[in-house]
């Protein structure tokens, strides 16, 4: 089980993130980068996984400079919520929650002494592809449904670490053809899409489809185990 604990940003602001830790000395770091919900209970469950698999984890509560301590739930008015906090951050000046992130990446390599992964989930992903192609430390990315990471905008971003990139085929939000641009923008990340929805890794959401969260786990597994070591 992990803990809360505040990290450092670089404009000195202390925000809160979730530390999960394996049994034995990590094998490297995997920082986890929320949905639109918070550091809830299933992202603190991703943190849990991950340390499991021997990676120390860390979430960071991407929402902290709006609202401390934000935990939703998946309802229709939880969503509500959650997307006005997201576009609240969206709106900060930059670097705004990119900093944070790099905040969590540093704690990461510090107590990990290992390689760097970062994974995010919806709001999160997108996160994680702005991460992959901005933020120092990080050795490998692995963004689920990224909101938004296939518009023309973030497709024009150029990642500096290797990138796996999951997306569900009947995705309401994210178009598969705007999937096809980013692959054809893109040839060096690889691309899975999943009979699914979007959402589909999470056992809290409608939306959840547990052969594509598993066949996305051990790709995602497998990823981190070729770059962080």
């Amino acid at each position: 089980m992990g803990m809360m604990m505040e990290l450092k940003s670089a404009d000195g602001t202390a925000v809160s993130a979730y530390v999960a830790s394996p049994v034995d000395a990590p094998k490297g770091a995997v920082v986890v980068i929320q949905e639109i919900f918070g550091v809830n209970s299933h992202i603190r469950n991703v943190a849990d996984g991950y340390a499991a698999e021997g990676y120390l984890a860390v979430a960071p509560a991407a929402f902290h400079r709006v609202k401390p301590g934000v935990e939703l739930g998946y309802a229709e008015a939880d969503m509500g919520e959650g997307f006005g906090y997201k576009t609240a951050v969206e709106a900060l000046p930059a670097p705004g929650v990119m900093q944070d992130i790099q905040a969590a990446i540093d704690h990461a390599v510090q107590a990990a002494g290992g390689k760097v992964g970062i994974v995010g989930y919806c709001w999160g992903g997108l996160l994680t592809w702005r991460a992959a192609c901005s933020l120092k430390g990080l050795s490998a990315a692995v963004p689920y449904y990224g909101g938004g990471m296939t518009t023309d905008a973030e497709i024009s971003r150029q990642p500096r670490v290797p990138v796996l990139a999951h997306f569900a085929e009947e995705d309401k939000w994210i178009p598969l053809d705007s999937v096809e641009a980013f692959k054809k923008a893109h040839p060096a990340v690889q691309v899975f899409t999943y009979a699914a929805h979007h959402g589909f890794n999470c056992d809290q959401r409608g939306s959840w489809h547990a052969p594509s969260a598993q066949l996305a786990r051990e790709r995602t597994l497998a990823f981190f185990k070729q770059h962080l070591g």
